[in-house]
Order: structure tokens, then C-alpha cells, then sequence
């Protein structure tokens, strides 16, 4: 066979994904802080973008979607970009942008705020995404604050859902010097969960670094910090349960009450006084900084959820449609000006739409969580059900890294208070029956439940345990039960037992 050149033609799809939709999909996972400081970036180089100083009393981000409703995404009023329709662009990233022409018109206003700034032809001075191997931010340097520094330890101490949901309420109530004000039956109570899981996990919190953070006055402060140390003796305690008189300076009043002689009592003193009275301000300045919640979920008048965003959190801006036309209808100059305008217009538009639909998907995500975690609003913690990535993607109709991105840095504040999206997500157990599966959580507290009643005579094995739970139509493995177990520091049915009888001896 001969061998000679020749053309061939030859027919295939594939998604090709374009800077704007990269850089969307990178916008969907900022936080509202990110967001606001991206956003400030973009105002001060694109010239056809102003912030929208109006109140945002009316836009669909502060209409309230109850969890049995689909958030509608109505564009802004003579928004001058048209809303998507592709379907193929849904399985890429949910949401379609379109490439705006800059000849359109629109309105001076529009609801958004970012905008791509990865244009080759366009040289900025400000942060870019496109080329860049590196995530937004990644060469960003800040203080980590306080409560930064006990979630991921809190994330490394456990992976109990309850006890994640439990912890992050706590470690947003402890204040910038390190203390918690608010009473542990209160926050059980707010919570629907157990006061001795409140006060197991406040105790699992208060053996994180900084020493003596999560204590409720100065007294236990200073008692975590020598217990840490080592050195909370019974001159000590008795020492720091009277060190009101160390203000007084009552020598001879601590003395009395530690029955310690001068020399000692002087030695405790130096002792304490290097200890750190306000362990919170070592992080983050001082200053923890507050989250702010992406979105509100309260009880509407029928008994439902309304959710809602939070419009403070989102940044507009107008495009200057006029300034366009203005500079745009000057005849002569350079091409590469007019190559500018027309990209830095296509941007401003851009970023309006692209802001709007994140907007919307954010909506959209937390209204279905909602919905599946209704029972939580109404009842408390053990009444989590199962819910993953998946569920909520099929749902709405995104894909699953739609969702992901979506819960990851964003806050919902409930009647239970604020949580960050990505816990609502627990694990399942499937049911022996066929029927709906169950929240690992609520088994875990079945088996705290069951254990808690046993007696010295009736105590359960883990093999018992998973006998009960099959009864109950709870599909569950022995070793499932054991971990389980362990997670909640619950001891082996061996050692249950001995504890028991010296109990009853």
C-alpha cells in the first residue's frame, strides 16, 4: 500500500471550558469576605463598574423561599444580559454564561460582582485567575484568628457530626479573649441536644491550644492553664479559689486558706502571675472576627422555613452603560484602545450576570438543605438526617462539585444557631427492613441511650447491641458499634461492667 498525504475530516464533541466559566466556578467557592475583596479589587480597575449604593430592599436575594419551593431566578430589572438556557453548560457548572457582547445594551444597573479578569489582551495589575496554578488566594497572608484555630482543631479532635455541630456553635460564643460567657444548659437548650454532649464537647474544647481558652471565668482559666501544666495541687486549687484576695493583696489570707507558709504562697503567686489571664488575644490581634451568615432561615407564619440571603453579605455594582456609549461612539483613535473598552464592557457585564447567578445557586443549595433538614430546625441535633452530596445535587439538578463549592465557607444562620452549610452533610446507615435509611448520628445516640439505662446486671455487649438495633430495623455492623462506641468515649461492656459492680459494692 502506498504512502501518500491526505486530508481527513473528522466529527467529535467535547466540553471545552472557557476562561469565564473557569473563573465562575472559581467565584462559587469565595467566601462573602473573599467575595467583598474581590470585588473592591475589580471596582477599582474596570472603569465601566460603580458599586450600587441603593438598599437592596426589593431583589430576589431577600425574598424568602420556603423549603418546599424552587427560588426563581428572576434577573434584575433591565438587566442587558440574557439568562442561559443550556442544559449542557448545567452538567459543567450548573449555571451558563454567556458571552456578552459589548454592543448590547443594558441598563446602568445590574446585579452582580465579580468580573473576569483573565483576558490575555487586557493587562492588569490586579489578581488573575487564568494561567494561575495557584487557588485565589493562596498567596494571601493573614493572622489566623482564635476561632479559625479551634475549628481545625475541633476538625482534628473528632469527626462526630453531633460533636462538629455542638463545637462550632460554642467556638463561635467564645469571645476575643478567649472566654465563653454563655451557660451550657442554655446552648443544649438552643440546640436540642443533651446537656452532658454540650458539656463533654465544652470539655473536648478547653483541651485545645491556647491553653485556659473555652473557660467561663478567670478562675478556670487559670485552672486549665496549671492543670496543663501540671502544677494544680490542692495548695493550688485552694489558692486559685480565693485569688480574690490575691487583688487584695491579703498575704496572710492566702496563707490561711492554701496552709501553705510565706515562701510558698509568694512562689504561687509568681506562678500565676505568668500565667495568661486572656488567652484570646494571641490570635488574630486580639480580635476574633465575626462570621457573617450567607444565609437566614427563620420560621414562617405556616409552619414552614423561610430562607433567605443575606443581601448585606453581597456586593453590587452598576454598570455604566452611558460611559460606555460616551467613549465607545468617539470616531478615530487606537485600536487596541477600542480593544480595551469593549473587553473591559464585556467583563463589567460579565461579572454583573456571573455575580447574580451565584447568588441564586447559593439560594438554591440552602433551600434544599433546608428542606432535607427540616426535622433539625424543629428538633435538635438528633434528629440530623443522612444527606450527602448527591442527594441535594439531584435535587436541584446541579452537579455534585456544584455543591460542594457551594457549602464550603458558607454560613446559615437558623433558630439553632449558625452553622457552616457542609455539616448538615452526615453519614447514613442503611435500614434492614428497605426502608429509609438512618442518620449515623441518630444511632449514635441510640446506643448512648441504651447504655446509659443498663445496669449491673443488664449490660450490653456490642453484639447485643447490633442484635437490638436490627430489631429496630437498623442494618449495622459489630465493628460499626464499636467505633461508634469509642467516638463517644463510651468504655467496652468488660469495663462497663466492673465500673458497675464497684458502684453497687
Amino acid at each position: 500500500m502506498a504512502l501518500t498525504p491526505k486530508l481527513e475530516f473528522r466529527q467529535s464533541q467535547q466540553l471545552v471550558m472557557t476562561p469565564q466559566l473557569q473563573q465562575a466556578i472559581k467565584l462559587l467557592q469565595l467566601s462573602n469576605l473573599e467575595l467583598a475583596e474581590y470585588v473592591d479589587d475589580q471596582l477599582e480597575q474596570n472603569p465601566f463598574l460603580e458599586r450600587d449604593e441603593t438598599p437592596a430592599d426589593g431583589p430576589e436575594e431577600r425574598r424568602g423561599q420556603r423549603n418546599n419551593e424552587e427560588p426563581e431566578a428572576k434577573p434584575a430589572e433591565g438587566e442587558g444580559v440574557d439568562k442561559a438556557n443550556s442544559k449542557e453548560a448545567q452538567d459543567s457548572l450548573d449555571v451558563q454564561y454567556e458571552d456578552v457582547n459589548p454592543g448590547d445594551s443594558g441598563s446602568d444597573a445590574a446585579y452582580g460582582d465579580y468580573q473576569p479578569s483573565d483576558w490575555a489582551s487586557v493587562q492588569s495589575s490586579g489578581r488573575g485567575f487564568e494561567g494561575d496554578d495557584q487557588e485565589f488566594g493562596a498567596t494571601l497572608k493573614k493572622e489566623i484568628s482564635l476561632a479559625d484555630h479551634l475549628t481545625e482543631q475541633l476538625h482534628l479532635a473528632t469527626r462526630d457530626p453531633q460533636a462538629l455541630f455542638i463545637g462550632a456553635y460554642i467556638i463561635d460564643l467564645i469571645d476575643e479573649a478567649g472566654y465563653l460567657r454563655e451557660d451550657l444548659d442554655a446552648i443544649a437548650e438552643r440546640l436540642g441536644a443533651e446537656p452532658a454532649d454540650v458539656e463533654q464537647t465544652h470539655k473536648m474544647i478547653t483541651s485545645f491550644d491556647p491553653s485556659g481558652v473555652g473557660a467561663r471565668d478567670l478562675k478556670e482559666c487559670l485552672r486549665l492553664q496549671l492543670i496543663d501544666s501540671d502544677r494544680y495541687d490542692p495548695s493550688m486549687q485552694a489558692f486559685v479559689e480565693n485569688i480574690e484576695l490575691l487583688a487584695k493583696s491579703d498575704l496572710k489570707g492566702l496563707m490561711r486558706a492554701t496552709g501553705a507558709d510565706e515562701e510558698d504562697v509568694r512562689d504561687m503567686i509568681a506562678e500565676v502571675r505568668a500565667l495568661t489571664p486572656k488567652p484570646g488575644y494571641a490570635y488574630g490581634g486580639g480580635v476574633v472576627q465575626a462570621v457573617a451568615p450567607d444565609v437566614f432561615v427563620t420560621q414562617s407564619q405556616d409552619g414552614g422555613w423561610k430562607v433567605e440571603l443575606n443581601s448585606e453579605t453581597l456586593p453590587r455594582v452598576l454598570v455604566n452603560q452611558r460611559y460606555y456609549s460616551e467613549i465607545s461612539s468617539v470616531k478615530g483613535g487606537d485600536e487596541k484602545d477600542k480593544t480595551y473598552i469593549a473587553e473591559q464592557f464585556a467583563n463589567a457585564n460579565w461579572l454583573s450576570k456571573s455575580l447574580h447567578q451565584r447568588a441564586q445557586t447559593i439560594l438554591k443549595v440552602a433551600s434544599e438543605i433546608v428542606r432535607q433538614q427540616d426535622a433539625f430546625l424543629a428538633y435538635g441535633v438528633k434528629h440530623l438526617r443522612p444527606l450527602n452530596l448527591k442527594v441535594v445535587a439531584d435535587a436541584i439538578e446541579m452537579h455534585e462539585s456544584t455543591i460542594s463549592r457551594v457549602t464550603s465557607n458558607k454560613y446559615i444562620a437558623t433558630p439553632r444557631g449558625l452553622f457552616e452549610l457542609k455539616y448538615f452533610f452526615t453519614a447514613s446507615i442503611a435500614s434492614s427492613s428497605g426502608g429509609e435509611a438512618h442518620s449515623a448520628e441518630a444511632v449514635r445516640h441510640r446506643i448512648r441511650e441504651m447504655i446509659e439505662a443498663e445496669t449491673k446486671d443488664t449490660v450490653l455487649s456490642d453484639d447485643k447491641i447490633v442484635e437490638i438495633l436490627r430489631s429496630e430495623g437498623v442494618d449495622i455492623a459489630r465493628r460499626t458499634v464499636a467505633k461508634y462506641r469509642e467516638t463517644l468515649h463510651i468504655p467496652s461492656s468488660v469495663q462497663r461492667r466492673r465500673a458497675l459492680l464497684q458502684t453497687a459494692i
